[in-house]
């Protein structure tokens, strides 16, 4: 198995889930990949329902900008830089659905509670939610306080 995965996606449950993981790697000397994924968007067809389009190129250069923004914030949060290898990868697609994906080659995933979805009243978000019940590996739920 490769190291751990953590998805991001900016909120401040994903930055709690990236610290966790940040210092579980580094307890345990694994790499670390920190995921963001950009859902696709849908695009309403009358005949069809959704179609969904893949993120253009300039839409994943932002998702990747914004995910080692929120890595530099999080290391400098904690006063040093990661002791292990990170690699930061964007990709377009479903957050759950990739997530799973990934998680047959992970030793483990690491999610928030919940991310910037609208229903704020949840425990846990639908993300969180699928990931726990269909990875491939153990999955930590790092809590919001």
């Amino acid at each position: 198995m490769s190291g751990m995965l953590v998805g991001v996606d900016g909120s401040a449950p994903s930055s709690a889930a990236l610290r966790w993981a940040l210092d579980e790697a580094e307890a345990r000397s694994m790499p670390l990949t920190v995921l963001i994924v950009r859902a696709y968007d849908p695009v309403p067809m009358l005949m069809t329902g959704p179609v969904y389009v893949p993120s253009t190129q300039d839409e994943l250069a932002a998702s990747l900008k914004l995910a080692q923004d929120q890595l530099a914030k999080v290391s400098a949060d904690r006063g040093h830089e990661p002791t292990v290898p990170v690699e930061v990868k964007a990709r377009s697609g479903h957050p759950a659905a990739t997530l799973i994906e990934w998680s047959e080659d992970s030793a483990q995933v690491v999610v928030g509670s919940r991310g910037s979805g609208g229903f704020g009243r949840l425990l846990l978000g639908s993300v969180s939610s699928q990931v726990v019940h269909h990875a491939h590996c153990p999955v930590t739920v790092v809590p919001t306080r």
